[in-house]
């Protein structure tokens, strides 16, 4: 949790959430730019950051990766404490056919 890796991942989304819900805040008034009521605007958002920052910090210890601030393991990480690396980047994956299209064994 104390890695540069985990807190600018944080902050990422924090900056996100500020923006996603101040617009969604001037969206949801239907006043202008000049008729909004920005401090409590800004002070929605502002709580959203907050609440997305510590939601980070506690997901730290729970998640498949410690140095992520979030709860699912990271794309390419592998499947679970225990699981199977992911493909490499680019990989196709093997896919059979159906039973009906299999040719026939003999």
């Amino acid at each position: 949790m104390f890695t540069w890796m985990f807190w600018r991942s944080a902050v990422e989304r924090a900056v996100k959430s500020f923006a996603q819900s101040l617009a969604a805040c001037l969206g949801a008034s239907g006043a202008g730019l000049w008729e909004v009521e920005w401090t409590t605007v800004l002070a929605v958002a502002g709580m959203t950051t907050l609440l997305s920052l510590l939601s980070s910090v506690a997901s730290a210890p729970v998640g498949a990766d410690h140095h992520s601030p979030s709860l699912l393991p990271a794309p390419g990480g592998p499947a679970g404490p225990a699981g199977p690396a992911a493909a490499p980047a680019g990989a196709v994956p093997q896919q059979r056919a159906p039973e009906h299209l299999q040719p026939a064994a003999g």
